[in-house]
């Protein structure tokens, strides 16, 4: 039976913090969810309690960070130890040495390691790294594809939770990227080559005839925001191969993907090794931490200050220890937690396409391990940028808040996540739970 949720102290809250706080809210992703940005009490496992009261199934784990749930023991010991002798020095400690060796051990393409802050940090960086190495400019990136919101790669995003150029964001026959947002600088742009993913023929006319020019191609290995969709059969490996052949840089952003899908990431998953890749959100379990990990002859340029890195918070106490501590999670008996999270999300999953059929609702749920995009359309499959657009992101965004008085906390663009402690009876009453939400729409 759904119960009344009431939401009048997050409304309360919210107006007094719209006038000291831009916008009310510390990021705005937040602003759009409904019927208010909820204010949060506390949290702890899978479990989330606004200032209201109300408790929910966190399926949005702070935008994807969150990949032991909230508070987990081992995290909030480990921080604490950290605390307690210092939480930054801007000099070096033991923490930074054990991360960066830890990470050379579990990814794959990772023989050296720089530390920073967050996912655009990272991406900012690797750019930097891949210009600076072949002495080039371009950068190749894809419709659909988020790397972070720094004025050289901010492109405009078809995310129901941000606010695009268009309805939709940019349109995938477009090739001159729009600004992401206002105040952006387009010039910053001017260097991008934007191309539809999934086109190994494009992709290759268009790195044969720039070659002299384009640096670097960067990608998700999967396209997780918009539609979780998967890379067709050899379509990263011709990439691979292109740009080893042709002398650019390929960077994966693994921002969402690294030690999510795997604890080598999604480029371990599918047998890759690219030049570098970004890692981020999981890599902390909630605290603030990021790194570029690659080949050490273009790593180097950060050695001899060819490249500068900047920072001022980059590989702080607080950020190692909650990564190495997160590692040590995951990595527990040969990293069994995800075999684990893959059974909870599949069956998650799977009860979702049984609600949206028992209710007549037309739908598609795309999965990749823990992590999945759920969408309403009329589209048979969504397997590219075009048939994702497609999606009724409106009636997601009302089922997110229908969800939401049902006790269940999700993301207004239709990306789920699942943690460590989520159980089967987190997924029976989720279900239960969407049965009664789409029944209501």
């Amino acid at each position: 039976m759904t119960m009344t949720y009431q939401y009048e102290q997050s409304k309360i809250k919210f107006e007094a913090s719209r006038k000291y706080l831009a916008q009310g809210v510390a990021s705005s992703l937040r602003a759009a969810m409904k019927p208010v940005p909820l204010f949060v009490e506390s949290a702890s496992g899978s479990r989330l309690r606004d200032v209201d009261g109300n408790e929910y199934i966190d399926y949005m784990l702070g935008y994807g960070p969150l990949i032991l749930g909230h508070s987990h023991p081992a995290l909030v010991e480990s921080v604490h130890e950290a605390m307690l002798k210092g939480s930054t020095y801007g000099l070096q400690h033991d923490g930074e040495i054990t991360l960066a060796r830890r990470l050379t051990e579990l990814l794959p393409c990772a023989e050296s390691v720089a530390l920073s802050g967050s996912g655009t940090e990272a991406v900012m960086l690797a750019l930097r790294l891949a210009r600076a190495y072949t002495a080039k400019r371009k950068i190749v990136r894809f419709h659909g594809h988020y790397h972070g919101w720094s004025d050289t790669i901010f492109t405009s995003f078809p995310s129901s939770d941000m606010k695009p150029s268009g309805a939709q964001g940019q349109a995938q026959a477009e090739t001159r990227p729009l600004p992401g947002t206002g105040g952006q600088s387009e010039i910053a742009l001017s260097e991008v080559i934007l191309l539809p993913w999934n086109d190994p023929d494009l992709l290759e006319r268009t790195l044969r005839a720039g070659k002299d020019e384009i640096a670097v191609v960067i990608t998700e290995p999967v396209m997780c925001n918009s539609g979780c969709i998967l890379p067709l059969p050899g379509y990263l490996e011709r990439m691979r191969g292109l740009t080893k052949e042709l002398g650019i840089v390929m960077v994966m952003d693994e921002v969402i993907t690294g030690f999510r899908i795997g604890i080598g990431g999604a480029h371990g998953h599918f047998g890759l090794m690219p030049d570098l890749v970004t890692v981020g959100k999981a890599l902390g379990g909630g605290v603030a931490v990021s790194a570029v990990a690659g080949k050490s002859e273009i790593m180097k340029l950060l050695d001899n200050g060819a490249v500068s890195h900047l920072g001022t918070l980059n590989g702080n106490c607080i950020a190692t220890s909650a990564a190495l501590a997160t590692l040590d999670v995951l990595t527990a008996n040969g990293g069994a937690v995800y075999g684990s999270m893959n059974r909870v999300a599949g069956r998650l999953v799977q009860g979702l396409r049984d609600a949206m059929a028992k209710q007549g609702k037309k739908g598609i749920v795309n999965q990749f391990g823990p992590v999945f995009h759920m969408m309403f359309t009329a589209e048979e499959r969504v397997d590219n940028f075009a048939s994702f657009n497609k999606r009724d992101a409106g009636a997601y965004g009302l089922f997110a808040e229908r969800m939401l008085e049902e006790g269940v906390l999700l993301r207004p663009n239709g990306l789920w996540y699942v943690s460590v402690v989520h159980n089967d009876e987190d997924v029976r009453q989720t279900v239960a739970a969407a049965e009664r939400a789409m029944a209501r729409m």
